[in-house]
């Protein structure tokens, strides 16, 4: 019967088994989401730099707004912060990173005399910040796996309705960039207020022929103002998906290293579980082997098969006898050779029997001599391939 440390090892081998099986389940369903989610992404994009062009044609052909979301003030007294993280972990630092970020631009800020407000896109940041005691303003969750337009809206709602009624000043988005599968960075960046037109004529890409090649009713004034509440919907809803898709990057590469690990896990345990099999089989034959040495008094001959098959479990074989005995407790003197009658040696402390020609007679004593390898493996001895003396 296996021992007390065999069979721990063995429940814990089981439960790495386990918990192998569903990281790698995560990995592979993470891995079919990210395509999907880069798709989305990639998909949205056109959208956006459509819109950019036109706002950028619309300033440098001359139309100019006095619109809210342009407002810029002289004295900024409160900042808030687009802090959009992830609903669920074991996404490796996906969570961690944005967090972090947020956190110390909102210190810096302080430590400036400014206040603040948050707008937490995710479980993990909004629960975060109201654990360090921070004031969660507004707070959004269940679809930052797979956001849609209308997410970006209700945020991009709520944000604009927070800086044109002047309860913040200005606002900054922090998410996770998607550059590829195996790059994704924090990105912090200026949400609100937008850019003057003059600005965006002056460094956007617009050309007034482009502009002037239209007509706009009821003006391109009029058109502008409308576009500016969808462009700022746009530049949010690209931070979702791009921010969807590393989440999906990221939980890909921590189950996947999770799995390794376990593999690793699995291995050393089954190796300290070999182990202390291979000592207790050792431990019962050894006192098997005494035992029968005191009842024999010392003889010639003792006939050890039948116990040493009981010890080891694995066959009830009686050793044929031969001339020195299927056991002897004696060592050849000088570690000399049997007779030809004796093709294997077995060696208890070692549980290891070797061919005659081997060179580790030279170091080795026989303690249990075999005439054939059958009787050696029921006796619950195994063939070494190789030996450290060879």
């Amino acid at each position: 019967m296996p021992g007390g440390k065999e069979r721990e090892l063995r429940r814990r081998i089981s439960s790495v088994q386990s918990t192998k099986k569903i990281t790698r389940a995560m990995e592979l369903i993470a891995a079919t989401r990210v395509v999907k989610a880069m798709q989305r992404a990639d998909a949205a994009r056109p959208y956006a730099r459509r819109i950019t062009s036109v706002i950028e044609n619309l300033a440098a052909g001359g139309a100019s707004v006095d619109h809210p979301l342009l407002r810029e003030v002289e004295e900024v007294k409160t900042v808030g912060f687009i802090v959009i993280g992830g609903d669920r972990g074991l996404a490796g630092a996906f969570n961690t990173n944005p967090i972090r970020a947020a956190e110390r631009q909102l210190m810096a800020h302080q430590t400036e005399g400014k206040s603040y407000a948050l707008f937490c896109v995710g479980k993990k940041p909004g629960a975060y910040f109201r654990f360090r005691n921070y004031r969660v303003d507004h707070s959004y969750e269940g679809f930052t796996a797979d956001p849609t337009y209308e997410d970006a809206r209700r945020i991009a709602d709520d944000v604009a309705a927070a800086f044109v009624s002047g309860q913040v000043d200005e606002v900054e988005l922090i998410y996770t960039e998607f550059i590829s599968m195996g790059t994704q960075r924090v990105s912090v960046r200026r949400f609100l207020p937008l850019e003057d037109t003059s600005v965006i004529a002056a460094g956007g890409s617009g050309s007034a022929e482009a502009a002037s090649a239209f007509e706009f009713e009821p003006s391109p004034e009029a058109v502008l103002e409308s576009l500016l509440p969808r462009y700022i919907e746009a530049r949010l809803f690209g931070a979702l998906l791009d921010n969807a898709a590393s989440e999906h990057a990221n939980r890909q590469r921590a189950m996947k290293s999770a799995t390794d690990n376990a593999e690793d896990l699995i291995t050393k345990l089954s190796r300290e579980m070999n182990a202390a099999r291979q000592a207790s089989i050792t431990t019962e034959i050894m006192e098997i082997v005494g035992g029968a040495e005191a009842l024999g008094g010392g003889g010639d001959s003792v006939d050890l098969g039948p116990a040493l098959a009981e010890a080891s479990s694995i066959a009830t074989v009686v050793l044929a006898p031969a001339p020195y005995g299927p056991g002897s407790a004696a060592p050849l003197e000088g570690g000399a050779a049997p007779s030809s009658e004796f093709t294997i040696k077995g060696n208890v402390d070692s549980m290891l029997y070797h061919r005659p020609d081997s060179r580790s007679y030279s170091v080795t004593n026989a303690e249990v001599w075999f005439d054939s390898p059958e009787s050696a493996e029921a006796a619950g001895f195994t063939l070494a391939n190789t030996h450290p003396n060879s």
